[in-house]
């Protein structure tokens, strides 16, 4: 007795493996999305170290050496050619100073502060804004020049 495959039989196994065929796949593709997360993080690590201070001002060039670099983002004071105070990129009026830099130090870990100022402003202004700082209880102010000025009698 030989053994026969029935039209029926025929039909119910094509359908079983079309069955199979047509099933959702229930796999998430991740490649794509690792794809995009790579791109993003060498965008964002291009990008951090210019957005630093978008204040721009002419610093007075000396011979004095770099600070070494901190764990923090610097806290950094800046006064401008015309005369404007900010901390960070923040324009602040003179009365607000002092509140201002308090409060920003109650959150802060160090309480030194970089105080950039543009070569052109008076350094009676300048001694204004270093008092408002010792007034709001900073004691390490960083002043902030470029490079390549004059060494004055060094050598």
């Amino acid at each position: 007795m030989g053994a026969s495959v029935t039209q029926s039989e025929r039909v119910n196994a094509s359908r079983r493996r079309r069955r199979r065929r047509a099933r959702p796949m229930a796999e998430i593709n991740v490649t794509p999305f690792v794809d995009v997360m790579m791109v993003l993080l060498i965008i964002f690590m291009v990008a951090a170290p210019l957005t630093t201070v978008g204040v721009p001002v002419e610093l007075p060039k000396t011979a004095a050496q770099s600070l070494p670099s901190e764990q923090e983002e610097p806290l950094t004071v800046t006064l401008t050619a015309e005369g404007l105070t900010m901390i960070q990129t923040t324009e602040v009026s003179d009365d607000q100073i002092v509140p201002r830099l308090r409060a920003i130090l109650s959150e802060r870990a160090s309480n030194k502060v970089f105080l950039r100022a543009d070569g052109e402003i008076p350094y009676a202004r300048v001694a204004q804004v270093m008092g408002a700082l010792n007034a709001a209880g900073i004691t390490d102010i960083g002043l902030v020049t470029d490079q390549g000025g004059p060494r004055l009698g060094a050598e």
